[in-house]
């Protein structure tokens, strides 16, 4: 089948079509750049005609036919998301994993790439484009576009259907891959009430004026009795470490001695588990 009647039946299936260059073999392609990195597999532009490249991608058949009336041998890109996502494997091993993974692929509409990969279509699932969703496989879904039959590659091999037949929905399995998990929930902010505000501010101030000699217990104490509001769920510890450390600093005591202190402190506190009474 010619490249344009190609387009028009992809367009026609409800897969959004673009032009792309061609290529023209020993790895050249009909954009003319001498280094092209992409031969055969870039859009098309034209300030008439195509200037947007995928995000221009269309079922309008009109459309379809005024771009192969400017380029007839163009190749057919396909934009994947819409009606179809495309699963590109381009090694063996590639291959044998996503069949360990998934299984059977007999009914799955195949084609066989112009590098000798493979494109394994399924219909669109809503998951955006990934690379590498296992070694030598990534996923074209939204966002992305593939590179069609009957397309020249830029080696001068062409794009074949190997298998025909309507894409099915992507297996569990390989979609837990393709799609990103979800982000983590946003951290709880705890917003201590005015009673463990106070005593918190109370504890740093003993804390701080505590007289030479007692610096150590009464860190101690203070940091024991505001564990037990943190095993009530009324202070975050790290909202006590961070009030009672510059307190004992400023009393004098030294930043090792500071944070075992605390830790010991709190240690018990929680464990106690209970709000008891503010020390006297």
């Amino acid at each position: 089948m010619s490249p344009i009647k190609s387009a028009l039946w992809y367009a026609a299936s409800g897969v959004p079509v673009l032009p792309l260059h061609t290529g023209l073999g020993g790895g050249r392609c009909s954009c003319r750049r001498p280094h092209c990195d992409r031969p055969g597999k870039h859009p098309r532009w034209h300030p008439r005609l195509i200037t947007a490249g995928l995000h221009q991608a269309s079922t309008d058949a009109d459309q379809v036919r005024r771009w192969w009336a400017a380029w007839p041998e163009a190749n057919v890109g396909l934009r994947t998301g819409i009606a179809v996502d495309v699963c590109d494997v381009d090694t063996d091993s590639g291959l044998h994993l996503l069949r360990d993974l998934v299984g059977d692929l007999d009914d799955t509409p195949l084609v066989q790439t112009g590098s000798g990969g493979l494109h394994l279509y399924f219909a669109a699932s809503g998951a955006p484009s990934r690379v590498r969703v296992l070694p030598g496989v990534d996923w074209r879904g939204e966002g992305g576009y593939v590179v069609a039959p009957p397309s020249i590659h830029g080696s001068g091999v062409p794009y074949r259907w190997i298998q025909h037949g309507p894409a099915p929905p992507c297996p569990p399995a390989l979609l837990r891959l393709v799609v990103p998990p979800p982000p983590p929930p946003p951290p709880v902010v705890r917003h201590p009430g005015r009673y463990a505000s106070a005593a918190l501010d109370n504890e740093a101030k003993r804390v701080r004026w505590a007289p030479v000699g007692e610096r150590n217990n009464t860190l101690y104490r203070a940091a024991r009795s505001l564990g037990r509001l943190a095993a009530a769920g009324l202070l975050d510890p790290y909202d006590i470490v961070s009030a009672l450390t510059p307190a004992a600093i400023a009393a004098g005591l030294g930043p090792a001695e500071t944070a075992r202190t605390i830790h010991s402190g709190l240690t018990a506190g929680r464990r106690a588990g209970t709000v008891g009474a503010m020390p006297a």
